[in-house]
């Protein structure tokens, strides 16, 4: 198949015996040729393969134009004319942009330089450099001796000592003033107190036990800071049940360990104390 394709298909393997060819009998006919003939030729071969190609190229578009052109080779050269002409479509239409441009540029030109030539305060204008001149010492004028009756006069006024006493005196009185109410009306504010919810899990010895007394033991407890909230009895087993009572805590002024020391007294009806539930509030 391969072979078939290429056998229809017009391509030049040996060009290049041709051109050596071609080159040779010109260099025959006009003699030696030098360095710059020779650059020379070199061009003139390179516009001869491009006017060949041209022409190959507007063969193969009139061939093309023919039946059948749109199978085969002759489809891909009508694919390749049409992006060639898109092309030249394109670079057309850029042209016309590139001159857009350019002409909008050159009326921005001559807008911006007639603006400049109007208006006086762009010209720029180097800064006039003054010549100063060394500093001289200046010697202050001699004092001349006052007389008798001038300090007498002097002495008797007094413009500012009076009355800067007496605004210091106001001035401390104020700040002691508000100093004073600060202090009032922050003794007045309500601190805020920690407090926490604690669950304790009271245990008895055995199921002997009288609870309504182990409970009557434990609130009467009484402590700054301790308030006793409700309670209630939980099956443990084997017929033993545990007091599980709720109370709310200062921080500041009643612990855990506190609470366990003092229930812990009653020996006979408390075996131990457990913290079920611990909170703040």
């Amino acid at each position: 198949m391969a072979t078939n394709f290429l056998m229809h298909e017009k391509i030049w393997f040996d060009k290049f015996k041709y051109d050596d060819a071609e080159r040779r009998f010109y260099e025959q006919m006009n003699g030696p040729v030098t360095a710059g003939s020779r650059q020379e030729n070199g061009a003139s071969v390179i516009l001869r393969d491009i006017a060949r190609a041209r022409e190959n190229i507007q063969k193969s578009l009139a061939g093309s134009s023919g039946p059948g052109a749109s199978s085969g080779p002759g489809g891909d050269h009508s694919d390749l004319i049409v992006r060639i002409a898109s092309l030249e479509v394109e670079n057309q239409n850029l042209r016309g942009v590139v001159q857009d441009l350019q002409q909008a540029i050159s009326k921005l030109e001559v807008r911006l330089s007639t603006l400049e030539k109007s208006s006086p305060t762009h010209r720029a204008t180097a800064p006039q450099t003054q010549h100063v001149s060394p500093m001289r010492q200046v010697e202050p004028p001699a004092k001349k001796g006052a007389t008798p009756a001038e300090d007498d006069e002097d002495n008797d006024i007094d413009l500012f000592g009076s009355d800067e006493e007496e605004e210091d005196k106001e001035a401390a009185r104020l700040r002691e003033e508000r100093l004073r109410q600060y202090a009032e009306k922050k003794a007045k504010k309500p601190t805020l107190v920690a407090k926490s919810s604690i669950l304790l899990d009271v245990k008895p010895w055995d199921d002997e036990t009288d609870m309504a007394q182990l409970e009557t033991c434990v609130r009467s407890i009484q402590l700054d800071g301790l308030v006793w909230g409700a309670s209630k009895l939980v099956p443990v087993g084997y017929g033993i049940r545990k007091l599980q009572i709720q109370c709310v805590v200062e921080d500041d002024k009643v612990g855990t360990d506190l609470l366990e020391e003092e229930i812990t007294k009653f020996e006979e009806h408390v075996q131990s104390v457990d913290i079920a539930a611990f909170n703040k509030i």
